[in-house]
């Protein structure tokens, strides 16, 4: 419904995100580095851990709040249009409920967010082995 460039996603393969949506999956990632690098900052200059942490926390709230508000956005289509219950009815679902779904399920499917979790997924692990690293190895 939001993406302008594919709304109902039937050609998934060529849609375009907006940029806003690729504007906070950088914030996500920036925030993600972040966090993870506090640990290692914290043996190289506290400050700099410091700035890191808030730039991290800063990065996470304006990247949770955007996908907070598109959570509600849908909630709140799929509650005015009674989705649910249309489905498990199964009765006929609108024009619009069609691009609605669409809409999701090409969100779902979506590179961004598997490349997002990979990167929060393996940057934990490396900040895990470092931490461990410097904490008890490095002195």
């Amino acid at each position: 419904m939001d993406n302008k460039s594919c709304p109902t996603c039937k050609g998934y393969q060529n849609c375009r995100d907006s940029a806003a949506s690729w504007f906070f999956f950088i914030i996500g990632i920036i925030a993600t580095v972040a966090i993870r690098v506090v640990t290692v900052l914290m043996h190289v200059a506290p400050i700099y851990a410091k700035i890191s942490w808030y730039v991290g926390v800063v990065g996470f709230f304006l990247f949770f709040v955007y996908k907070f508000l598109i959570s509600q956005r849908r909630a709140r289509y799929i509650h005015e249009k009674g989705l649910v219950g249309k489905i498990q009815k199964r009765e006929g679902l609108t024009e619009e409920d069609y691009e609605f779904l669409g809409d999701v399920f090409c969100n779902l499917a979506s590179k961004k967010e598997r490349i997002n979790f990979f990167v929060i997924f393996g940057l934990s692990i490396v900040a895990l082995l470092l931490a461990v690293y410097m904490d008890f190895f490095v002195r």
